[in-house]
């Protein structure tokens, strides 16, 4: 087998990495601020809710880092919301259609605009996937998204039941929004990333003091901003494919800063989380498969996935003594399993 690359809830321990991983990230990154203290913080509320013994009904964060344990290289990170919008507000632009239209003139006119709104509040929300570019190869990067849906799969009662993620919209090398500059700049006036920074700390209640109340024409928006609208940023077009491999669509919300497009599915419909199944560990030699399949425990607080080219057969699936004991399972044990990537597009 080549080097093994493992999922595993982040620990305080991890902080310095973590760190380092948010200042790569750059600009636009709401989720994943270069801010030590806060960055801190999430890392005590993800182990708090690892611990709790019941769902949380106002949500619980959970954060997950990719390490190579044979060295304790932590190399990429990713998370999950539970309930957005219950203990602050969650603030989208919703896509809409207005019709000015006079029968006495013959006009009849169609404009799209946008809404201020908070309608995925209570949604589950995967969140803060973050890979160092060196990594990004080997599967490396579905193993780090997909292993969420494992993890929702396995403790469905504590998420409820849509999934969004909201992708990092368009945004030039120096980390200027055009959508920003065409809007929001005109409300909040200060610079686009001072803003996604306050947003990325917690500091929401300036977007209900400032953000307009009423619907916005994009007709009226200069062209540059009206082009960004529901994109992504080059780097976020590899996650956006996955997401949409994995059954996730544009439902007409954006981002209101960078107006990057939310992309939703029902949990029970997302395609690992549906064709995702219990096998019995067996341990032996290795058995290469030319499929590469997610595998993990069903342990929430030792909470262990990977990827490997090993399948299942016949209820069970054959694991090395060094991938069971860095799943932490045994001979007997269940382990949940499904392909890595879809054979055809769900």
């Amino acid at each position: 087998m080549n080097e093994i690359s493992l999922i595993r809830p982040i620990r305080l321990s991890d902080l310095d990495r973590l760190c380092e991983l948010a200042q790569d990230s750059g600009p636009g990154f709401t989720s994943l601020p270069s801010n030590r203290e806060l960055l801190e913080t999430k890392i005590l509320a993800s182990e708090a809710a690892f611990q709790q013994v019941k769902a949380d009904p106002k949500g619980a964060s959970y954060l997950f880092v990719m390490e190579f344990p044979q060295d304790n290289r932590v190399v990429g990170v990713c998370g999950i919301e539970a309930a957005v919008g219950r203990r602050e507000p969650f603030y989208h632009y919703r896509l809409g259609t207005v019709v000015h239209a006079s029968r006495e003139l013959g006009v009849h006119n169609s404009f799209q605009t946008l809404y201020l709104c908070n309608d995925y509040t209570g949604c589950t929300e995967v969140c803060t996937l973050y890979l160092d570019p060196e990594y990004r190869k080997d599967n490396n990067g579905g193993l780090l998204s997909r292993c969420r849906f494992l993890f929702l799969a396995q403790f469905k009662e504590r998420f409820p039941g849509k999934v969004i993620a909201e992708m990092r919209g368009v945004s030039d090398a120096q980390g200027r929004s055009a959508f920003w500059d065409g809007l929001g700049q005109h409300f909040f006036s200060m610079e686009f990333s001072e803003a996604d920074y306050l947003t990325g700390i917690g500091n929401k209640v300036f977007i209900a003091e400032l953000m307009p109340k009423h619907s916005i024409y994009i007709h009226l928006l200069p062209e540059a901003a009206r082009q960004v609208i529901g994109e992504v940023h080059e780097q976020t077009i590899p996650a956006r494919k996955l997401l949409e491999s994995e059954g996730f669509r544009y439902e007409e919300y954006i981002d209101i800063f960078d107006a990057g497009p939310t992309l939703a599915c029902e949990l029970k419909d997302i395609r690992a989380v549906r064709k995702s199944g219990y096998v019995k560990v067996h341990i032996g030699p290795y058995q290469h498969h030319s499929t590469s399949f997610l595998i993990s425990n069903t342990s929430l607080q030792n909470f262990r996935c990977t990827a490997a080219q090993i399948a299942p057969s016949e209820g069970r699936i054959t694991l090395t003594a060094e991938l069971a004991h860095q799943l932490m399972v045994n001979e007997g044990d269940k382990v949940r399993v499904v392909p890595l990537k879809s054979r055809t597009r769900s």
